[in-house]
């Protein structure tokens, strides 16, 4: 073989190879959460809530992503995706905007649960122009305020510190048992409960902790008036029967995100808070009714 021939090549392999190390180095690294990505066709982006796998998401990313291209997170710390430092919640949005970015991806559909569609509720309000879509499943933009809508931004972050005096002062045993007592105001199937709670067991206690304390302590009620996506928000009340009835909770959630301009609120009959558990159908009628 000439040797101008092997040299030939061997040029060519070098440059092939800086052209993927420069590739790979100008790629952004998105260490606050993990992507399985399925399908092909319009983004998708599915952010699960506290201590959740984005496996909580199976259900939905089969009814979609024949025709969609989902790119399902789970976010450091959660189900067994290695924990990083500092506060994970702007961690995530800057990065999941980074990666919407990066992928050049045209106003993506995002859909998330609880602490997800916290997630998914800053994203749209700090980068309006990245989302085409928001779903927001079961959650508020002040929790906090759910029973005392005049809570200042103080109340809330001493409400805040509270929370995370009496996390972090429970015992394993104590803190299990409470995880399942949660749980099950949240799930009514078993083994989708046993599920969660095996998630659960694989997160890392001091993230979860972090991260519930830095959502009770923002107050998302005006910058949501932010968000230029249509929104369609989802939630739950059954579990909560006893406290009042279905028109007063819509109120609250109606009432929470006023601000937005463009915005469904609906609240499901049999479903409590983990929706694409309880009432998977329900769930995607009106999402998909939204995307029409």
């Amino acid at each position: 073989m000439p040797r101008s021939f092997i040299k030939r090549i061997a040029t060519i392999a070098a440059s092939l190879a800086l052209a993927y190390s420069a590739g790979a180095a100008a790629a952004p690294s998105h260490p606050a959460f993990k992507v399985q990505v399925t399908g092909q066709g319009a983004p998708v982006i599915l952010i699960p809530g506290l201590a959740s796998s984005g496996e909580v998401w199976d259900g939905t990313v089969a009814h979609y992503c024949g025709s969609r291209q989902c790119h399902v997170v789970t976010l450091a710390g959660f189900a067994g995706v290695p924990a990083i430092e500092g506060p994970l919640l702007p961690a995530v949005e800057q990065q999941l905007s980074d990666y919407i970015a990066a992928n050049k991806f045209d106003h993506p559909i995002i859909i998330g649960h609880s602490l997800g569609g916290f997630v998914g509720m800053k994203l749209a309000a700090d980068h309006p122009d990245q989302v085409g879509r928001l779903v927001i499943v079961d959650t508020l933009p002040a929790l906090a305020a759910v029973q005392m809508p005049s809570i200042t931004g103080a109340q809330m972050k001493e409400m805040a510190a509270g929370l995370r005096t009496r996390m972090e002062s429970m015992d394993a045993e104590t803190k299990r048992a409470n995880q399942m007592k949660t749980l099950q105001s949240m799930i009514t199937k078993q083994e989708d409960i046993d599920r969660a709670a095996a998630w659960g067991k694989q997160s890392d206690p001091a993230t979860v902790t972090n991260a519930m304390v830095e959502m009770m302590s923002e107050d998302m009620r005006s910058e949501v008036g932010r968000i230029k996506a249509p929104t369609l928000v989802l939630g739950s009340w059954i579990a909560y029967k006893d406290y009042g009835s279905k028109p007063m909770f819509e109120q609250m959630y109606k009432s929470q995100y006023q601000q937005l301009p463009n915005v469904k609120v609906e609240l499901a009959d049999n479903a409590r808070h983990f929706i694409m558990y309880d009432d998977p159908a329900w769930m995607y009628d009106r999402i998909d009714n939204f995307l029409k």
